[in-house]
């Protein structure tokens, strides 16, 4: 299964990065910003990416746009201080791209500000590694 690693942050904490990066090591893969488009085709993208004002980021949006043509299926994996999944709104991207998304997320509290002091914690890292791979034996 060939299967490529992207993110979007906005943050200086690096919420997204941090769980972009444990997926990658657990999946022996690079993650690489949203700005750099896929080379080839892969059976697997793994979105990393967090909810901005109840929404996914516009860049985001325009990267599953560049590359609809070089993605067999999305895998999405946020955080959000709110609490909200990101699901949702990817969802509508890529149904509107004609892009498969897997119904199986991961999602996890990120900081911001005085919110969820300390999160994404090594262990919301474990588990985002753990799932990304569970997601490459599939």
């Amino acid at each position: 299964m060939k299967i490529a690693i992207r993110y979007f942050t906005k943050s200086k904490k690096g919420n997204t990065k941090k769980l972009a990066d444990a997926v990658a090591a657990a999946v022996s893969a690079e993650a690489i910003d949203v700005s750099v488009d896929l080379a080839e085709k892969v059976d697997r993208l793994f979105l990393v990416n967090a909810m901005y004002a109840a929404n996914i980021d516009k860049e985001v949006k325009e990267f599953l746009a560049r590359n609809k043509e070089k993605i067999g299926e999305v895998v999405n994996l946020n955080t959000s201080a709110s609490g909200k999944s990101t699901w949702k709104t990817v969802r509508k991207t890529t149904d509107a791209l004609g892009i498969a998304l897997n119904e199986k997320e991961f999602h996890c509290a990120g900081s911001w500000i005085f919110i969820n002091k300390g999160r994404p914690t090594e262990e919301d890292l474990a588990r985002a590694g753990a799932f990304a791979a569970s997601m490459v034996g599939e």
